[in-house]
């Protein structure tokens, strides 16, 4: 447990990788049948206490898991909330329900997500990405959690997380999610979860207050640019001024969207689940496919 007391920060410990023979891993993917393309979500997460509220955004959520018609064999999750310095893959069999936030009330910490790891589809994202490391001790952080519980609240759906490096740029990101795309046709959902504006500093001076115009004027920009399939102005999102500044002050929450745009077809459909925004933070979602 000690090693979760690093999450409110930027680093964490690097795991010893597991030597992982390729060859190996080759006739354990090799097992895994072709399904039907799973669809890929991205979700504005927002404020922990979404677990324990009956609201717009839960409950839109809980209609984007209804929408998926084919069960998942397995979900992948990237989390704004597991920040490391080089790339993780969580093989926990059983991984823990991880309360990475303080000063919440108690029921919150009494909320589980029991659901099973994948250690056998964390191998394969392992072997898609071969500098990607094995990370045996992360559970489920609530990046992940809060949403999960409603998009698959029974938690029977086998679980597993990649890690963010917060020290490269944009465009490794979008390029290594680009690596993922096969999990799709595996039965792999893979949902991404953060926020597209996230300037917690603003918010807490003015919890109470209307959007504020350039938390509005970018998030606007972003469905654009999104509609108007322009990922890379998305990537170089830093050039669009002052908006884009105030409403990615860091970009931890930004990332995860990144990686649910590079995992889209030309062709694909996106669709837009939830569109508001709160003060300083955006709880846009929405679902590729």
């Amino acid at each position: 447990m000690e090693r979760r007391k690093f999450i409110k920060g930027i680093t964490l410990l690097p795991l010893a990788a597991s030597a992982m023979n390729l060859h190996e891993l080759k006739n354990i993917t090799d097992s895994f049948s072709n399904t039907s393309k799973m669809p890929v979500f991205f979700v504005g997460h927002g404020s922990p206490m979404n677990a324990v509220e009956d609201n717009s955004y839960t409950r839109s959520w809980s209609a984007m898991g209804k929408s998926v018609k084919e069960k998942p064999n397995a979900i992948l999750v990237v989390s704004a909330h597991w920040l490391t310095r080089g790339t993780f893959v969580s093989t926990a069999p059983t991984p823990e329900t991880i309360y990475d936030f303080g000063g919440f009330p108690d029921e919150l910490y009494k909320i589980k997500y029991p659901a099973p790891g994948s250690p056998e589809y964390a191998k394969q994202v392992m072997q898609l990405i071969p500098e990607a490391k094995e990370d045996k001790e992360w559970g489920l952080d609530h990046g992940a959690w809060v949403v999960l519980k409603f998009l698959f609240p029974e938690a029977k759906i086998p679980v597993f997380q990649l890690s963010i490096d917060y020290y490269k740029p944009l465009q490794y990101h979008f390029d290594l999610a680009k690596r993922l795309a096969s999990l799709r046709e595996k039965g792999v959902l893979i949902i991404s979860s953060g926020n597209i504006v996230h300037n917690l500093r603003k918010f807490f001076e003015n919890p109470d207050a209307k959007p504020f115009e350039w938390t509005v004027e970018f998030d606007e920009w972003v469905k654009n640019r999104i509609n108007a399939r322009d990922f890379q102005s998305l990537i170089d999102y830093e050039k669009h001024g002052a908006s884009a500044k105030l409403s990615v002050p860091t970009r931890d929450h930004y990332i995860p969207m990144i990686y649910s745009l590079a995992l889209t077809d030309k062709m694909e459909d996106i669709h837009f689940t939830n569109e508001e925004t709160i003060a300083s933070v955006s709880m846009r979602a929405f679902r590729i496919g």
